[in-house]
């Protein structure tokens, strides 16, 4: 597929089609996003963020023009972290006529990707779920647009690689890890890039919500590793950092996965915090133009899509960074191929999207 060159600008900039008016987009059919997300059970300090980010940037489209003209519409259920719950989910929207969907779940995506295969529909996987999904002759409906878990894993060890003068020969590497599909994703990586660098791998499992530590922690103390990838979430770096004082294992050799936020930061407290680090996917902080404006034209006049705390918080980031990415998609589908937006459609957008040159997501 040819790239095309000329298209340079902003993928957000792109999506919002200020040539509309706001009226003649709400006169057209929308374009309908399906996110089934866990709003009440596990994900609970990261899926509101990422769903308020989305409405809020479906907001500032459809009050620009739309895409080409047409809404969009962010269709939000709750599938509370379980896969049957995601699967209903998907099985009701699909119903409904939506073909574009997030699960924001690995345990959920996994289990919905072979319907979402066998349908033909297009299934979102930004940040979450099988990192071979990258595979597009394999997978050609999964679009994990950003860094899988496996890559993730991967740049974590070219890290400590470079703080290693580049040699990891006689390095110990930690693997802590939740003992279910989010925590496990990565360890046939790690086990691959042991083998090839060289580096001791140690594997310290911890039974799910993450608040028993201590055992893992006693081995790690014990085996001394020079570095600790972290795969755990919310309150269990809190109890990670606790357990690291224990035992005397500096902060600073702490690498955890991209979830980590602002709150956690300040339930271990920001002196304790100094030094922690974490694997990133999105850039942070307010200052990002979207997100100010974002505060600007909706949270300074209270008509945000929910509180404006979310706001200030690295995983609403992370929602405008997936939405952008589907919004443009759906444009180039459109200007590519003309209304109605099919299934097939958006998957040649998705897969034109992501080889353009220039595009800042």
């Amino acid at each position: 597929m040819k790239i095309k060159q000329h298209i340079k600008a902003v993928a957000l900039t792109a999506a919002l089609a200020t040539g509309a008016t706001m009226a003649s987009a709400q006169d057209k059919e929308p374009i309908r996003f399906g996110l089934c997300f866990d709003l009440s059970k596990s994900y609970t300090f990261i899926s509101p963020q990422v769903a308020q980010a989305a409405q809020d940037l479906a907001m500032y489209t459809n009050e620009n023009g739309g895409i080409e003209g047409h809404p969009v519409e962010i269709v939000v259920r709750d599938h509370g972290n379980e896969p049957q719950r995601g699967v209903e989910c998907y099985e009701q929207l699909k119903r409904d006529g939506v073909f574009i969907f997030n699960f924001l779940s690995t345990p959920v995506t996994n289990a919905v990707l072979p319907r979402a295969m066998k349908d033909g529909n297009v299934l979102m996987q930004s940040f979450v779920g099988r990192g071979d999904a990258v595979d597009g002759e394999v997978f050609e409906w999964v679009f994990p647009v950003g860094p899988t878990y496996w890559q993730q894993a991967a740049n974590d060890v070219a890290f400590i690689k470079n703080q290693m003068d580049g040699d990891l020969g006689d390095a110990k590497i930690g693997f802590v890890y939740l003992d279910y599909p989010f925590g496990q994703e990565p360890i046939e990586i790690l086990k691959t890039l042991s083998e090839k660098e060289g580096f001791d791998l140690e594997l310290y499992p911890v039974p799910l919500p993450g608040s028993d530590q201590s055992g893992a922690w006693s081995k790690i103390r014990r085996d001394k590793p020079d570095y600790v990838i972290s795969w755990l979430l919310a309150g269990g770096h809190v109890v990670a950092s606790k357990e690291m004082r224990r035992n005397r294992f500096p902060i600073d050799r702490y690498l955890s996965v991209n979830w980590l936020n602002e709150v956690d930061i300040a339930n271990i407290g920001a002196e304790e915090a100094k030094g922690i680090l974490r694997g990133t996917n999105v850039a942070g902080g307010q200052d990002v133009p979207i997100v100010k404006t974002m505060l600007e034209t909706y949270y300074a006049n209270g008509k945000g899509s929910g509180p404006e705390s979310l706001v200030r918080d690295v995983y609403y980031n992370t929602g405008m960074a997936i939405y952008s990415a589907g919004f443009e998609a759906a444009r180039i589908a459109i200007t590519e191929n003309g209304w109605p937006i099919t299934p097939e459609s958006m998957k040649n957008a998705y897969e034109w999207h992501c080889q353009l040159n220039g595009t800042d997501l």
